[in-house]
């Protein structure tokens, strides 16, 4: 055997042993896209932390919590006209809504708008709220719905705060300071009885 039919025998060898090896580093196995259960859960954990790091304002939280909940809605519909089950259509619909919602989430938690640093014992209080309704989303004990009402009733009361310390120089009085104990007493026995209640994401 002449050198040369060597070199071809080895070259020829050595392609056999590469090209399996180089196909299979070529097309890396792709990843499963996430299914409607799994983007539901990230669109939630997302607003949690928004609202955990105050990127996300109580009033911010609420609509999104409640485009959330309307998406819930809407999927449930699906599966009862479809036996159960969501067809490829469904989950075309609902994958294009979620991915409106994410930009929304994107965008809403890199604005201007902050919940911004509490001050005092009621910002504390408000905190502490906010805090709550995050740790109820992040484990599931709060539904998108429900985490959408308790928002909506927390952006209520930072409204009348507001209201309250324009109408004295930035200030809260004595008596604001009060009523606005006295609602989030209320608000945080709502939160305890909705986390305990029975309903989960």
């Amino acid at each position: 055997m002449t050198i040369n039919t060597r070199i071809v025998y080895c070259s020829a060898a050595l392609v056999a042993l590469i090209l399996p090896a180089a196909a299979q580093t070529s097309n890396p196995p792709a990843h499963p896209p996430a299914t409607i259960n799994q983007r539901k859960e990230n669109q939630q954990d997302r607003i949690a932390n928004g609202v955990a790091s105050g990127q996300l304002t109580a009033g911010e939280a609420a609509n999104l919590e409640k485009k959330e909940s309307n998406l819930n809605k809407e999927e449930k519909l699906m599966r009862s006209e479809d036996g159960g089950k969501l067809t490829g259509a469904d989950r075309k619909v609902l994958n294009q809504q979620q991915n409106a919602l994410s930009k929304q989430i994107y965008q809403d938690k890199h604005n201007a708008s902050t919940q911004g640093t509490p001050k005092g014992e009621i910002g504390q209080r408000k905190e502490n709220q906010q805090d709550r309704i995050s740790q109820g989303i992040s484990s599931g004990r709060l539904t998108a719905g429900e985490a959408a009402r308790l928002e909506s009733q927390q952006k209520s009361l930072n409204q009348e705060e507001r209201g309250m310390r324009a109408a004295d120089n930035g200030k809260l009085t004595a008596g604001d300071k009060r009523v606005l104990n006295q609602q989030q007493n209320r608000l945080s026995r709502r939160i305890y009885r909705t986390k305990h209640d029975g309903s989960h994401k």
